[in-house]
């Protein structure tokens, strides 16, 4: 008996055994609108940071978040493995929990490869240090980054102990973006305490240029460049 396939909408007499080979891929547009990327070896790991940035309490099920407790063992992997060269971070977080962000941020700081940061959409709030912890960051044009004040939710006890321990992990911030990027700690504090510029809240939006204006972040740029700069870096790594 003939059998009938229909493979790119074309009807086709006969067996077809490469449509067979294709039942997976098709199946992969269908249910999850993907199609599986051909298997490749690369010398660069790209970690994700996407949505809100996870940390000791569980957020909403309905919100993007990124979970710490799955970044730091990629960061230990990197650091260990022997075939991955250097590290991409990929940015666009709203921010999140800021011990967890601020513990991200200095292991990839402290790691012996390259690395590069890439903030696309947003990198606000505690997605900021992360951004700088790199050796070199990046920023599309039309990305965004928040620097305003720590925030703290749930019961706060109005003494002055609280307002201490506020200084003291806003300052921890405010150490860890100065000593990563060419920002200069004063016009940081000016960027993070400006009431003009939102609504309900206290703080500087910088969009893509200005954010390397202002020192923040060493260029504007988009994935070509960023893997480009990785490639060099881990090259004058080799050479050194």
């Amino acid at each position: 008996m003939t059998k009938l396939t229909i493979l790119d909408g074309f009807y086709i007499l006969g067996e077809n055994k490469d449509a067979e080979k294709q039942d997976k891929p098709l199946e992969n547009i269908k249910e999850l609108g993907e199609i599986a990327v051909p298997p490749y070896k690369s010398s660069i790991h790209c970690m994700t940071i996407i949505g809100q940035i996870e940390g000791h309490c569980f957020l909403p099920p309905q919100n993007k978040a990124t979970k710490y407790e799955h970044i730091i063992p990629q960061i230990v992997a990197v650091e260990e493995s022997p075939e991955i060269e250097g590290l991409l971070l990929i940015l666009n977080t709203v921010g999140g929990d800021v011990e967890a962000g601020l513990a991200i941020s200095e292991l990839i700081c402290s790691i012996n490869k390259p690395s590069v940061s890439l903030v696309l959409g947003g990198g606000h709030s505690i997605g900021v240090p992360l951004a700088v912890s790199t050796n070199h960051s990046f920023i599309a044009p039309t990305a965004t980054m928040t620097i305003h004040p720590i925030r703290m939710n749930g019961l706060v006890i109005g003494v002055p102990q609280t307002f201490e321990y506020f200084n003291k992990m806003q300052e921890r911030i405010i150490n860890f973006i100065v000593n990563h990027s060419h920002l200069e700690k004063e016009l940081l504090k000016k960027l993070m305490f400006t009431t003009s510029e939102l609504a309900n809240d206290i703080g500087t939006i910088l969009v893509g240029e200005e954010a390397v204006n202002h020192g923040l972040i060493n260029e504007i740029g988009g994935l070509k460049e960023a893997i480009n700069k990785l490639k060099q870096l881990i090259e004058l790594k080799k050479k050194s």
